[in-house]
């Protein structure tokens, strides 16, 4: 039997999805350090069971908030190109951000088929306001949906899901739930949340959601719930930069902690259990999806501790045994690939040679749900 695809697997209600976010390296590194940081990224993440992983478009968002952004805006290198740099070095299927807002969209398009991504999440413009070049977010499904191989998903954010967020727009009730069916209707395939820090607006959006597929007759596509890990103040108010709600007394508990880093793990592990208790039986297939919104170690690590607690939770929550096991796994053929001198060259891996490989499989019952990672073996030229 065939192993699913990363896009499979996000559009499979049947089962969980678990990834692990990176940010690309800054524009103009050099090819040689791009590679070094993706290999030190992919070195780290190797024994964590993840489907694969997100590789985000970073963008200035300048119309998005009147506030300072806490950290200096950097411009990092495409995002296509860094995925296939992890693909290459791990094996595992990269799910490829993509705002918009991009004049030459349709070239990205093309030229991130070529490279051989099949999964992208389209990020719409920061704000409805000010002047932004490329389509907006329905073109940009259109345009995709039209495309053959490849397959999107788009973001869903809980805070506008709420009370106050409906107020400040002149609504009388919140209607994300109304925006992710409509994109559903345009072809997405699953949604990734920002991070979460209340469980309150993410309940609401998933049950609302779930109300609304009900309705409408439609299958809702899998949610991945984003979480971010954080040990100082600065990240804290980064992440709230960013929109994320945080309550007032969740910060204070975080961070007059003694460590902040596992106050905050165990924090989100609440969040999370408390998501599953109250949405358990609504009939939306959810995921999980950890990321370090800083390059600041402790919460680096931090994102693979609460990776595993995560992971553990939800696979515990259905009920199902589950259990890692190693497994050799084929690679898959015609990834991109490096042979020691000629970045981003095509290669095709002989059937016939096995390569040993790594699993850190989850089993869920009968079904093998993660991606094998490659540990040795070279390619051959295309």
């Amino acid at each position: 039997m065939a192993e699913e695809s990363l896009h499979e697997r996000l559009s499979n209600p049947a089962r969980p999805v678990f990834l692990l976010g990176d940010v690309p390296p800054g524009e103009g590194t050099p090819p040689h350090k791009c590679s070094e940081i993706a290999n030190k990224f992919v070195s780290r993440s190797r024994m964590l069971a993840a489907d694969g992983y997100i590789v985000y478009d970073i963008q200035d968002e300048p119309g998005r908030t009147d506030e300072k952004r806490p950290f200096p805006f950097r411009r990092v290198m495409d995002s296509s190109t860094h995925a296939a740099l992890l693909a290459n070095l791990s094996g595992r299927e990269c799910l490829v951000y993509k705002c918009v807002a991009d004049p030459n969209f349709e070239g990205w398009l093309e030229n991130n088929k070529t490279i051989g991504h099949t999964a992208i999440n389209l990020v719409g413009r920061a704000s409805s306001e000010g002047k932004y070049e490329g389509p907006t977010i329905s073109e940009a499904m259109n345009i995709v949906e039209a495309k053959e191989d490849v397959h999107f998903g788009c973001v869903c954010i809980a805070e506008r899901h709420t009370l106050e967020a409906a107020q400040q727009r002149g609504k009388t009730y919140p209607t994300e739930h109304v925006n992710m069916v409509r994109k559903i209707k345009a072809g997405a395939k699953w949604f990734i949340s920002q991070a979460v820090y209340d469980a309150e607006p993410t309940i609401r959006l998933l049950k609302d959601y779930a109300t609304l597929c009900k309705q409408k007759r439609i299958v809702p596509s899998k949610v991945v719930l984003t979480f971010a890990p954080v040990s100082r103040k600065k990240t804290m108010t980064f992440i709230k930069w960013l929109g994320v709600r945080v309550p007032i007394e969740t910060e204070e508990l975080i961070l007059s902690a003694e460590k902040p880093i596992e106050k905050s793990i165990e924090y989100l592990c609440d969040v999370l259990r408390e998501i599953l208790s109250e949405c358990a039986g609504v009939g939306v297939p959810l995921g999980i999806s950890c990321e370090s919104v800083s390059i600041f170690k402790a919460e680096i690590d931090g994102v693979h501790e609460l990776f595993r607690r995560l992971q553990t939770i939800m696979l515990d929550s259905s009920g199902t045994p589950w259990k890692v096991q190693w497994v050799e796994v084929m690679p898959p053929a015609g990834k991109i690939g490096d042979d020691g001198d000629d970045e981003g060259a095509l290669v095709a891996l002989d059937p016939s040679e096995k390569v040993r490989t790594l699993l850190l499989g989850i089993m869920v019952g009968t079904a093998t749900v993660s991606l094998g990672v490659i540990l040795g073996g070279k390619g051959k030229r295309a």
